[in-house]
């Protein structure tokens, strides 16, 4: 399964699809990259005239490149009424904040697939490669 296709087979659209593209994956982990538009909607209130990325968003950008796209790989998986995913922890620590137009790179590495669970260790570098936020995210595909 190629980079491409299994960006396609994730189960988001815009605005919520926060994968741009996969720079690497296999059985061990993945890597991929998303660039921040300004537009995006929660620019517009967080916070007022200073936009910051906020942590949840962080978040779900690390879950959709490090978690789904992994399990999406393992799996050769493609989603539909009879699939369901949930996230089901995260431990993350947030260190520098992103702003709007920023690109970010996400590491991730698979700790463990088992019984249909998927836990990895994640990580966010920003364009300089310093180190924005870091941790474990875990979740569910049945």
């Amino acid at each position: 399964m190629t980079n491409q296709e299994i960006i396609s087979k994730l189960p988001y659209s815009n605005p919520f699809l926060f994968v741009d593209e996969l720079s690497s994956v296999n059985e061990n982990g993945v890597e991929g990259c998303y660039t921040f538009d300004e537009n995006l909607d929660f620019y517009k209130g967080h916070f007022n005239n200073f936009p910051v990325t906020p942590g949840v968003i962080l978040t779900e950008v690390m879950a959709q490149i490090g978690l789904v796209c992994l399990g999406v790989f393992l799996l050769d998986l493609s989603f539909n009424k009879k699939t369901s995913i949930a996230l089901t922890s995260s431990n993350i620590e947030f260190l520098k904040p992103v702003f709007p137009k920023e690109k970010v790179t996400v590491i991730s590495e698979k700790i463990y697939f088992r019984f249909g669970k998927l836990k990895c260790k994640v990580k966010m570098k920003n364009e300089n490669g310093d180190l924005v936020c870091m941790g474990e995210i875990a979740g569910m595909i049945t």
